[in-house]
């Protein structure tokens, strides 16, 4: 008993005991409460541009992509059930998430230094822009198609033939997935003309 107490007393004491001016205790306790600060900002950051109105800012986003999303099913539908801009575009999960917001800080420089400013310049990147994103949602297995679409509770009664043999024989089995099949289910296809295996 009396070395658990000796032991208390003594970190009592080096909590207490001053670090030049200010105690370690209070250092520690300082840092504990930025760091709470800290987290709580950088998670309100993180959601704040988690939403359909921060991708839409930049008109960029708001005048081409945005625009051809309204008029798809992932916008409006008789289920009434909708797909944001993060829905597809962000994984759910954390550490998919915080590796996705990585890559998109090349799209806020570009942004900011005028890559695909004009409708034009969008055009002429499309494709180059369209793979990348069909590959990385090919890379992680439709991941954010997974989200909201899932093969196991798919009833294949209410497709149609060709889309429910193509589910059972390549989504099922995982010989393929969501993006193999459905590029430009939300956006407009770039010219493929040239393009290999389409």
């Amino acid at each position: 008993m009396r070395a658990l107490i000796s032991l208390v007393l003594g970190f009592w004491r080096t909590l207490s005991r001053p670090a030049v001016h200010l105690s370690f205790g209070f250092l520690t306790l300082g840092g504990f409460l930025a760091g709470v600060v800290f987290w709580g900002g950088f998670n309100t950051a993180l959601e704040a541009t988690n939403t359909e109105t921060f991708c839409v800012s930049c008109h960029e986003m708001r005048d081409n992509v945005f625009a051809e999303l309204k008029t798809t099913v992932h916008f409006s539908n008789a289920s009434g059930v909708r797909a944001s801009c993060p829905d597809c575009h962000v994984p759910h999960e954390w550490t998919h998430k915080i590796a996705r917001k990585m890559q998109a800080s090349k799209e806020v420089w570009g942004t900011l230094f005028g890559t695909i400013n004009t409708r034009d310049k969008f055009v002429a990147e499309r494709l180059r822009l369209a793979k990348h994103e069909w590959h990385r949602l090919k890379s992680n297995d439709s991941l954010e198609c997974r989200n909201c679409h899932s093969a196991e509770s798919m009833d294949f009664t209410q497709q149609g033939p060709r889309a429910a043999e193509a589910h059972q024989g390549f989504l099922v089995s995982g010989e393929k997935t969501c993006i193999d099949c459905h590029k430009g289910i939300a956006h407009q296809l770039p010219d493929m003309a040239g393009v290999e295996g389409w």
